[in-house]
């Protein structure tokens, strides 16, 4: 489905909201009706599109099963490890189609994916796995060096566990050395895939600010996918719901935050009140997009 389309289908406070074509087409990253297959048979994508500004950070929400970890491997093309492949539809980094592109290649032209569940070396120590990071930047030993103390600035406490194996880390300090390690790149855009996910919500608002800082001062784009639309919506700037396989809705973050749809389905929120998970689960019948 593409942008256009998708805010056709929304609920109508969101009619027309989708980025102008203007901005779109200053887009870092653009993903353009893909539709993606595993096993040749299996339809998991089915005409998604999104844009995401040069700097901004974008939201990719939906239920756990949407395939927003599908569209993130999709754009670092890591599907063919799992049997799957982007059947349809293109991905461009700078106005440049890289679907065709290894994940090395893509890499060093600046797109990293920080996986769902850490996904740390365990038996290196802190320091090895963010060393792990600048693998592509041959010797350049004082900008490593320098690109280590960035990291070590923003997340105080890997300094401290520098020389701990990562495997003896808290889930908390692997979230960071995953992101640190993806910092280690010098990415253009990130691709933060559940950072949320098993950490205390104190903790949550931690990695979020954290990242809002990269994407500010060192002008990293993220695209994050995420199961935590609350959290999600206050620190991007866009977004885009997934059911499906689907865009069924997107628009600027403050105004899905509004949306009576999106407050009562993804943030448990209605005109009465806060809602139980039980009242809401057969949403699906009922979203205004979908009829």
């Amino acid at each position: 489905m593409s942008q256009a389309t998708a805010s056709q289908t929304a609920a109508p406070e969101l009619a027309g909201e989708a980025a102008p074509a203007a901005e779109s087409a200053r887009a870092l990253l653009s993903v353009n009706n893909i539709e993606v297959i595993y096993d040749h048979v299996i339809l998991v994508l089915k005409g998604v599109s999104l844009s995401v500004p040069k700097g901004g950070i974008v939201a990719l929400l939906g239920a756990n099963g949407a395939g927003k970890t599908t569209t993130l491997k999709a754009i670092s093309n890591l599907l063919r490890a799992e049997r799957g492949e982007v059947t349809k539809g293109s991905i461009e980094l700078e106005g440049e189609r890289v679907q065709d592109m290894t994940p090395n290649d893509l890499v060093k032209r600046g797109v990293i994916q920080v996986m769902e569940g850490r996904h740390c070396f365990e038996h290196l120590t802190v320091e090895e796995n963010l060393l792990t990071g600048a693998y592509t930047r041959g010797g350049d030993r004082a900008g490593i060096q320098q690109d280590l103390e960035m990291v070590y600035g923003y997340f105080p406490r890997l300094k401290e566990r520098r020389g701990s194996q990562a495997g003896y880390t808290s889930g908390g300090e692997q979230q960071m050395c995953a992101i640190g390690r993806a910092l280690m790149t010098r990415p253009k855009v990130v691709l933060l895939d559940e950072p949320s996910m098993g950490l205390a919500p104190q903790l949550v608002e931690q990695i979020f600010e954290i990242v809002k800082r990269i994407n500010e001062q060192e002008g990293v784009t993220i695209l994050l996918a995420e199961q935590n639309t609350n959290v999600a919506l206050r620190y991007a700037k866009y977004g885009y719901i997934l059911e499906n396989g689907r865009v069924v809705m997107d628009g600027p973050a403050e105004r899905l935050r509004e949306n009576e749809d999106v407050k009562e389905f993804y943030l448990g929120l209605s005109a009465t009140g806060r809602k139980s998970y039980r009242d809401v689960k057969h949403y699906k019948r009922r979203k205004r997009w979908l009829s």
